[in-house]
């Protein structure tokens, strides 16, 4: 346990970021499942809103410093891959 004030406050601030981050995490994990679900389903509607806001997340990761814009490319190609085989 840090003695130091300044530590003990950017502690407390880390659990809190971790906190948030974990959340949001978990609702990008989740977009990601929602395309797969619905290309499994065979359902191309679906799976293009899914994208859709797949997408948006995979971005809103990018500028929340998650994750590196070529690893945020490749997912959101990958998807749209999976996605354009429904035609």
């Amino acid at each position: 346990m840090a003695n130091i004030k300044d530590q003990i406050k950017r502690n407390r601030q880390n659990e809190k970021k971790k906190a948030r981050n974990n959340i949001f995490r978990s609702g990008l994990k989740s977009a990601i499942r929602n395309v797969k679900q619905a290309v499994e389903e065979g359902d191309k509607e679906k799976a293009l809103n899914a994208l859709n806001i797949a997408n948006k997340k995979l971005d809103k990761s990018i500028t929340k410093g998650l994750n590196h814009k070529n690893k945020v490319a490749r997912k959101k190609s990958s998807l749209a891959k999976l996605v354009n085989r429904l035609s």
